[in-house]
């Protein structure tokens, strides 16, 4: 199978080249977690597949690394947006020039990616959607107000005074499986730091930590401002760069940020 490998501040993916055709039947699920393996595979926090639906629209299509499949993911569709342009699969007849805007199709509903200068993406998220309201959690004996927040995905936002001392090795895993979360959930500590500027870290579901989580730096930013914390925009300091949202009320969120083709290859299909 050839591939290219994608990455979206260190949110890293793999995605076949057009042509390629990826068996989604029984053996799916272990196939992804061979293929996002990192000792014997290609290693990455997911694969993502984009399927032409005609014109500037397009199916994307996201497994997580441990062979599940998420509805939405925002690093994602970033990447998929540059991979769109950079193979050509966004020229349209009687289109000059394209208008390096697509439709991306997923499980959640309809993105909407613009490519911009200086390598930048800026994604129409959608609308934050209403989830469980505000919960009480607990992890190894430690308890925790969280704000959830669906992106298409659900996320459970907590705010701290010194995020960078915590575990989130070892709360992460348990606040994903909380019972409140019957389908698991992405979790996000975030303390707010400036007028503009948040600083975030994420344990997403069906990967762990990640360096980046589109989706949850939306979920945050909403998270925030549900909770009088920030005003229509900030930046959104990740472990792996920064996000720049917005969002101002009943309407949808916005997202930019970078993303990049870090090599080519083929694989032996797994």
């Amino acid at each position: 199978m050839k591939f290219s490998k994608w990455t979206g501040l260190g949110n890293d993916f793999i995605l076949p080249e057009p042509g390629e055709d990826f068996d989604l039947g029984d053996g799916t699920a272990e196939r992804v977690m061979r293929l996002c393996d990192r000792r014997f595979g290609i290693g990455g926090d997911g694969v993502v597949l984009v399927r032409p639906l005609g014109g500037l629209d397009f199916e994307m299509r996201i497994f997580n690394a441990d062979g599940s499949e998420a509805a939405m993911c925002g690093n994602a569709t970033r990447c998929v947006a540059k991979f769109i342009h950079d193979r050509g699969l966004d020229k349209v007849a009687g289109m000059e020039p394209p208008s390096h805007e697509y439709n991306l199709h997923t499980l959640s509903g309809v993105v909407r990616p613009k490519l911009l200068e200086g390598g930048l993406v800026r994604v129409d998220m959608g609308l934050p959607r209403e989830f469980l309201g505000n919960v009480a959690l607990e992890a190894c004996g430690n308890k925790f107000d969280a704000v959830t927040v669906s992106m298409g995905n659900p996320h459970a936002v907590i705010f701290v005074d010194d995020i960078e001392n915590v575990p989130l090795e070892k709360w992460g895993p348990v606040l994903e499986h909380d019972a409140q979360f019957p389908d698991r959930c992405n979790i996000e500590f975030a303390e707010v730091r400036a007028p503009g500027e948040i600083r975030m870290r994420v344990w997403e579901r069906g990967c762990g930590i990640t360096l980046a989580c589109g989706t949850g730096s939306c979920a945050t930013l909403v998270a925030a401002q549900k909770t009088g914390r920030i005003g229509k925009e900030a930046d959104i300091v990740l472990d792996g760069g920064v996000l720049h949202d917005s969002h101002v009320d009943g309407e949808s969120v916005f997202m930019t940020g970078p993303a990049q083709e870090v090599f080519r290859g083929c694989i032996l299909s797994p």
